[in-house]
């Protein structure tokens, strides 16, 4: 298990099989290439429903909105996170 907490606080735990995934590397290509509806799958598969819905509870904003670029960051800081914790094992 990887945990961790990213900058903006968010503390999250993540299963090193979810690293392990080809349907992860397909979403977040997808994500980046021709379907950028994949975002919200490749988080999904990431962090799991629960977590998912916690990040968005957690980024979200007065109006309700869930800033796109706020949970890029916050992936961005997991992914740095799970890297930082591989080189240490």
């Amino acid at each position: 298990m990887i945990t961790g907490k990213t900058p903006g606080g968010f503390a999250f735990e993540i299963d090193e099989k979810a690293l392990d995934d080809m349907n992860l590397v397909d979403a977040l290509a997808e994500a980046s290439g021709d379907d950028p509806l994949q975002f919200s799958r490749a988080v999904r598969l990431l962090l799991g429903d629960d977590q998912r819905r916690r990040l968005y509870e957690h980024l979200k904003e007065e109006d309700g909105r869930v800033p796109l670029e706020r949970v890029g960051q916050a992936l961005n800081a997991i992914f740095a996170a799970a890297g930082n914790a591989g080189k240490n094992s």
